[in-house]
């Protein structure tokens, strides 16, 4: 079944509305158009000027994926696309045309094609589309079991206070699946992912029972390994207030830091679709720029 519809002026056909895309969850694909649209007003500020790679699910989460860069020849001309160079292709592509969303019809274009997740690299593209500075650092704390997300809190105050003394204030969010990310607004002192590194070999050294800064799985269990990686150019970060695919509609959701100090349980800090709206209409954008 096909829907026309009009968002914004763009006129969109949307597909298989019934679709269930999270049969654990009986999450449809008209549920998924209808909570991004409804986050877009918080959501799109951190999209906005970023080239999208995309995770799709066409058959829903338990069915086989892929992730999207290169947005295809019958992308709606109105989407925005910038070309962009790939040094090290894994297909050897010289350049990409990448989607980049700045508005509310391209994102619903993006959740009528079952592209569940929305990830993004730290840094934006200017008006003619160049590739500016990196504005944005981040932190990937992923949690080696029996650790959890209770772990991740903790090293998250760690982490939060070595940035407050190098003057940058961090900003929480849970990654939707079992760990979190800090951001802080990144001011290009030097190249981010040596930073950030450096940052991360600081807090192993100081608490190596409690943090590993290698990504060796064998130096892993039990601890929280601080992934620096993610400020390299060439890599993504899931969005704020991306879904993500699992088996319930989980949110790379926003975070007071008041619930990392907090945190006793991994339960505490998951949280689907349903209840990011809550949230958003309770606090607006907790990841505003600090």
């Amino acid at each position: 079944m096909k829907v026309p519809v009009k968002v914004d002026g763009r006129e969109l056909t949307l597909t298989n509305l019934d679709k269930v895309l999270y049969p654990d969850y009986g999450f449809t694909k008209s549920e998924i158009i209808d909570y991004y649209s409804r986050v877009a007003p918080v959501l799109l500020p951190h999209l906005a000027g970023r080239p999208l790679t995309v995770k799709r699910y066409p058959n829903g989460v338990t069915g086989p994926f892929f992730f999207e860069k290169n947005a295809p020849e019958h992308t709606h001309s109105w989407v925005r696309r910038v070309t962009l160079p790939v040094p090290g292709s894994t297909k050897d592509r010289e350049s990409i045309d990448f989607a980049v969303v700045d508005d509310l019809p391209t994102l619903v274009y993006y959740a009528n094609l079952a592209a569940l997740e929305l990830h993004v690299p730290q840094w934006r593209v200017d008006e003619e589309g160049a590739a500016l500075p990196p504005d944005t650092l981040v932190f990937d704390l992923d949690p080696g079991a029996p650790a959890t997300i209770v772990e991740c809190c903790r090293v998250a105050l760690m982490l939060r206070e070595v940035l407050k003394a190098e003057g940058l204030a961090a900003r929480p969010k849970t990654s939707g699946n079992k760990g979190m990310q800090l951001y802080a607004d990144w001011d290009c002192r030097e190249e981010p992912s040596a930073y950030a590194k450096r940052l991360a070999q600081l807090l192993e050294k100081e608490h190596p029972d409690q943090v590993v800064s290698v990504m060796t799985k064998k130096a892993r269990p039990g601890k929280v390994f601080i992934d620096w990686s993610q400020n390299n150019p060439a890599k993504t970060t899931v969005a704020p207030y991306s879904l993500r695919a699992r088996e319930r509609p989980t949110v790379s959701t926003p975070l007071m830091w008041k619930e990392v100090e907090g945190c006793e349980h991994p339960d505490e800090l998951v949280f689907t679709a349903p209840d990011v709206l809550t949230r958003v209409d309770e606090h607006g954008d907790l990841f505003g720029r600090a």
